[in-house]
């Protein structure tokens, strides 16, 4: 529990204050000033909202708002304006009506907060170009665990996931910018305090019931077998709370329940891209000038340029169904009137199913025709491998994953007025998140399949959006079902559980000269396991037979409808046939026919077994000390100064899957073979004094200036403190990839500068100007180091290998290496003939051998490195266009750092992830029965990885702007209609590398809209 934080001299002002503000029509909550018997983290904004009178603390201004909108900026502004420090937020408008039904998409309308978007809503937050990592979130104070899942791989995030809660029950959201000594460490950027209704907030009875139907258009562009129930899906909620005649006794209880069934298209380049200077000769890379199929090259890269050729190009559609339910329940006593105690309950779960089809193609690197962009950063505009016959595979795979995450907090808390100088406060909670699958087949799972009747494929470049073309074989004007089959799969198991004990002893004593002392201790155990298990069958030559499947499964669609926000989307060069299909249908056919062929069936399915598991136990102890003092000169000063003691101790163990092996089982996958595994346990431990500093000069009435200085850390995440080392499962001819953990990393340490102007000039209306900069030390940064563990032998290089070479074979055919040893070794130790396939290739496997080279791992390892630094400005404006109801809110954010990605350099760098100029435009309009709001977010293009699909790569996001809009109709006081549009001009998402012209991802998703009606009481 934290303190509430006030201007000591200010304190005996509470009961004019609530005075003043009693009859006021608000969304404020009516708590008192120095209500250390407050059960929340920190006090009301109404509480905060005090009157400013100059030299005479007796003298109150009473702050009225009126309406729902007016009074939640006005709260907004007050918590801005009478908080320690440099502190933002939002303020529902009502009880059960927070602005923005996404708590990621309200945040996104803060200054210096952008968001990342997951199928077109948000998710995680970013706060002046720091990551959603390195940003505590809070609920009432208690810092939550977090639950995530990858698709092929353990989670490695402590990010929190904002679309696991409604917002119906959230009163307020604070986003602290700068540091003070009673804040819990672990936010860089940001810590960010949720904070739920409490029955005291709203003495009485009070409820609110809200019903929506929400209309989510992207749900209508999916293929049939993918759209999941119906266009328009319900969402209800509601909240209710009541105190007892004579205040003693408080229960809240809120709930809500939401189903959106919605779809999204991509296409992406998800294999990476390869990258390679002008003048090299690898595999890979395009023939050098006078080399066979350079005459095929137009606008060839210079020798000095860099320039990179696509692994794969791949067009999915998915159709997907979020079911969200949320509950809290809260009980409050007030035994005397000094000692209030609560007692609550919080739930959240969401659960996320998804299927998609797929058609995609896989570029081998042989003979090819390309041209180029200029350098010396080239991209190509056109990439053509030249495939005679035509029998290669064009590949239209699918996926299916269900996940489901739940989330449980019980805590208690107590607050002691002991005297009138000296209060006391104790919060403890048990708090877990669950994020496991939601499906016996697995979290995530993917089936290949193809018909194996691809000739030469062109990929067009020179759009936003990639163009493919295939040709198929002489006679064959469309694909042909009957070719049909399935090829190699994975089936993923992914999990994470993390659990927080967490108990904090707070208080606070007031000296006889209004100064304030300010103190507590904490203790935080957290507990977390992050597991993942993988079934592959690397048979992508085909793991079956075409006659395993009817031709009535596949069925004909067109993959260019799914992208029609795109220009060039229905090309006329576009090759856009392909096959959609039902997931679970053919998994079933699948496992059939394999089992037919004396297989196990299960490996169509994911295994209980993980065989990555990582389990750190974190134990924080802390504590703190925080003097203030405000002077009540020509110039009001008030001064904050504390200090913070933070020791950590980190054990951590890891499964280590242990590789014995390398098989190579289709022309282009090689696989690990592993036996058995077992925990490996490190451990590591850290300590810091973290000091602060807050000063705030009030020049006039209206004019505020704040300085402050503060030292912050950010902790690791769970993957880079793991306590053992894990190879990938499949490899490539040049070697394979791993990552290890390393738990004896330091947190990142950041020492904030931190300057702020504000100019409160008219009812709720005011301007801002801030200043930050952010010095960080310590920074993980994720290298990669060329290893050999495990002393794994690849047939790459071993005898079989060059005896096909000197048989004949080019050592980029890898097809003809691959049939010359099956036909001449067949028997021998580590080869195995398995039959042939639909182009009568000889499939099976060829394993490394006693005396064959020692495969290379290129291993990932984090690593404090570096220090860097960032800082920026931020600007913003709120404004009532006098007594028109109308109104204009904005801000812009600029930040920078000169440790940004050299686009010119191959392989390993460092470089800050996030950093990205926004801007927030909202105009509303509140006048009689009506309010209307419209918003606009943009974020400029941004660096969001520094690792693609192929290796050391910049991921960039383009530019993205959003408009959305809401309508509230009050038919009475009680009764409320209202209509919301997010993202009503359908705009779509891009992700490319060192070139504008190296798409790695493009998502179309659609504008959503909710029709819903409210009553209150």
């Amino acid at each position: 529990m934290k303190p509430y934080k006030h201007l000591p001299h200010r304190r005996l002002l509470v009961s004019a204050v609530l005075m003043a503000l009693a009859g006021t029509v608000s969304a404020q909550s009516t708590q008192t000033a120095n209500d250390s018997n407050n059960t929340q983290d920190s006090s009301s904004i109404a509480a905060k909202a005090k009157a400013k009178a100059k030299n005479d603390p007796t003298k109150l201004q009473a702050v009225v708002v009126q309406g729902s909108i007016s009074a939640s900026l006005q709260s907004s502004m007050n918590l801005k304006r009478y908080s320690d420090g440099i502190v933002d937020g939002i303020v529902a408008e009502d009880i059960g009506k927070f602005p923005d039904t996404n708590l990621a998409e309200a945040l996104q309308r803060v200054s210096g907060v952008s968001i990342d978007r997951v199928n077109g809503e948000g998710s995680k937050v970013t706060v002046r170009g720091v990551g959603p990592d390195f940003n505590l979130v809070l609920l009432n104070g208690r810092q939550m665990p977090t639950a995530d899942i990858n698709d092929t791989s353990a989670s490695n995030s402590r990010a929190f996931d904002f679309s696991n809660l409604a917002a119906e029950a959230i009163s307020e959201i604070d986003v602290y910018k700068t540091s003070h000594a009673d804040t819990p460490t672990g936010g860089i950027g940001a810590t960010i305090n949720i904070k739920t209704a409490r029955p005291f907030d709203h003495p009485g009875t009070h409820g609110s019931f809200g019903v929506k139907g929400v209309w989510d258009t992207s749900n209508g562009n999916v293929p049939g077998n993918l759209k999941q129930g119906n266009n328009l899906t319900p969402e209800v909620s509601g909240i209710f709370s009541t105190t007892s005649a004579d205040g003693r006794f408080g229960v809240g209880v809120s709930g809500s329940y939401q189903v959106r069934d919605y779809g999204f298209s991509q296409v992406k380049t998800d294999s990476g891209w390869r990258t390679f200077h002008g003048d090299e000769n690898n595999w890979g890379t395009i023939p050098q000038p006078g080399q066979p199929g350079s005459e095929n090259i137009t606008n060839r890269p210079g020798p000095n340029d860099v320039y990179s050729v696509p692994q794969n190009l791949n067009y999915s559609v998915s159709g997907v169904r979020r079911k969200r339910t949320n509950g809290q329940v809260v009980f409050q006593y007030k035994p005397t009137d000094n000692l209030v105690t609560t007692l609550d309950y919080t739930y959240s779960e969401q659960k996320v199913q998804q299927q998609r089809n797929e058609m995609s193609v896989w570029f081998n690197y042989g003979p090819s025709a390309s041209s180029w962009t200029d350098g010396p950063v080239a991209a190509p505009l056109v990439y053509s491998e030249i495939i005679n016959p035509a029998t290669s595979d064009l590949a239209m795979g699918g996926g299916e994953s269900a996940t489901k995450n739940q989330n449980k907090s019980l805590g208690f808390n107590a607050a002691w007025k002991v005297t009138d100088n000296l209060n006391l406060g104790l919060d403890m909670h048990h708090s877990t998140a669950v994020a496991e699958p939601d499906s016996p087949y697995g979290s995530n799972n993917v089936l290949g399949t193809a018909g194996f009747f691809r000739g030469t494929t062109t990929a067009d470049y020179s759009g936003s959006f990639p163009v493919l073309n295939v040709q198929l074989p002489a006679g064959m004007t469309q694909i042909d079902p009957s070719q049909m089959l399935v090829t190699g799969s994975s089936f993923r198991n992914s999990y994470q559980k993390m659990k927080i004990d967490q108990i904090q002893l707070s208080g606070d004593f007031t000296f006889p000269d209004y100064s304030r002392l300010d103190f507590g201790i904490d203790q935080t155990d957290m507990h977390d396991r992050s597991a993942f298990s993988n079934v592959q069958l690397d048979t992508w030559g085909g793991a079956t037979s075409a006659a395993d499947y009817p031709d009535s499964v596949w069925h004909l669609d067109h993959m260019g409808q799914y992208f029609d926000q795109f220009s060039r989307h229905n090309d006329p060069n576009f090759t856009d046939a392909f096959f959609t299909w039902d997931f679970n249908q053919v998994r079933q056919l699948a496992a059939d026919a394999w089992a037919r062929a004396g297989n196990d069936p299960k490996d169509y399915q994911a295994s209980p077994i993980y065989t990555t598991d990582r389990r750190v136990h974190e134990k924080t102890r802390s504590a703190y000390l925080q003097w203030s003092q405000s002077w009540d000169t020509a110039i009001p000063i008030h001064l904050a100064v504390g200090v913070r003691y933070e020791k950590t101790d980190v054990d951590s163990a890891a499964l280590v899957p242990t590789p014995t092996g390398i098989s190579w089982g289709s022309v282009n996958e090689f696989s690990l073979l592993q036996s058995g595994s077992g925990f490996t346990r490190q451990s590591g431990s850290y300590r810091y004094f973290l000091p602060d500093i807050d000063l705030s000069f009030d020049l006039t009435d209206s004019m505020k200036l704040r300085l402050a200085y503060g030292e912050t850390i950010g902790r690791p995440g769970w993957g880079d403190i793991q306590g053992g080392q894990t190879l990938d499962t499949l490899v490539r001819v040049n070697g394979g990839t791993g990552s290890s953990g390393n738990p004896g990393l330091k947190p990142l340490l950041s020492h904030n500068i931190d300057l702020s102007y504000a100019w409160y000039y008219g009812d709720n209306s005011y301007f801002s100007v801030a200043y930050f900069r952010k010095n960080i030390d310590n920074y993980i940064g994720t290298t990669q180091v060329t290893q050999q563990p495990f002393n794994l032998h690849t047939p790459v290089g071993g005898d079989y290998w060059n005896a096909a070479l000197s048989g004949g074979c080019a050592s980029t055919d890898l097809q003809c290496i691959r049939n010359y040893i099956f036909t001449n070794f067949a028997g021998s130790p580590g080869v195995t003939v398995t039959g042939t396939d639909t182009t009568g290739n000889l499939t099976g496997t060829i394993v490394g051998q006693p005396g064959d080279p020692i495969a290379d791992f290129r291993v990932t390892t984090p690593a404090n490195q570096k220090s860097a630094s960032l800082d920026g400005w931020e600007f913003t404006v709120q404004q009532m266009l006098g007594k028109t109801g109308f109104g204009v809110a904005a801000n812009y954010t600029i930040v920078n750092s000169g440790l940004t990605y050299d686009n010119y350099i191959i392989g390993q760098q460092f470089a800050l992830v996030g950093l990205s100029n926004s801007a927030n435009f909202v105009g509303f309009y509140e006048k009689g029965p009506w309010q209307a709001r419209i918003a606009y977010n943009w974020r400029d293009k941004f660096l969001n990885s520094v690792f693609d699909g192929a290796g050391p790569n910049p991921i960039y996001t383009a530019p993205y702007g959003q408009w959305d809009i809401s309508a509230t109709y009050n038919v009475t006081d009680r009764f409320s209609l209202s209509l919301e549009g997010i993202n009503v001009t359908n705009r779509v998402q891009r992700q490319y590398s060192r070139n504008i012209h190296q798409l790695e991802y493009a998502t179309q998703t659609g504008p959503r809209y909710m029709v819903g009606a409210r009553y209150k009481f």
